[in-house]
């Protein structure tokens, strides 16, 4: 009785581990190519402290209904000395994945209303929707690693 408990037991693991592997795949499949193409007429500005930097936006619904909130003047509240955060007024479409590593000057949602912009480049395994990126986010940390801070994205 012990063996046939044993052997069922693990049949069952056996099932649930190939299960949980073929939702990762899934997950990871999740990142379209839509979600990483460059959205035409896609550029927008972002300006903190009266530093501007231009960002693209990536040819999604979720960037698409984004940029329909613009222009936006948020004050974005700062998280663990590596990010940006500010809740929008409405909640937008969502497609998280698992980014693995967050780059700096990536632009995001987390959940369905939270912007978040990344200044500083790290490992996480929170999901968020991918919106777009800051071109060139080289002065991104200096800019953004003092506290809170009022930025104003409009399209450009």
């Amino acid at each position: 009785m012990m063996k046939r408990t044993f052997l069922m037991a693990l049949a069952c693991m056996s099932i649930f581990i190939s299960g949980v592997s073929s939702c990762r795949k899934e997950d990871e499949n999740n990142n379209n190519t839509e979600n990483n193409t460059p959205m035409t007429n896609g550029k927008i500005k972002i300006t903190v402290n009266s530093k501007t930097f231009t960002a693209t936006l990536l040819d999604n619904n979720s960037a698409k209904a984004f940029k329909e909130l613009l222009p936006l003047t948020i004050n974005m509240v700062d998280l663990n000395g590596n990010e940006k955060y500010a809740e929008l007024p409405k909640s937008l479409p969502t497609n998280p994945s698992n980014p693995g590593t967050i780059q700096n000057g990536d632009l995001m949602l987390y959940d369905s209303e939270t912007l978040v912009l990344f200044y500083k480049t790290f490992s996480t395994s929170y999901s968020y929707t991918k919106l777009g990126k800051i071109d060139d986010a080289a002065d991104l940390e200096p800019a953004l690693s003092q506290g809170n801070a009022i930025v104003i994205i409009e399209t450009k």
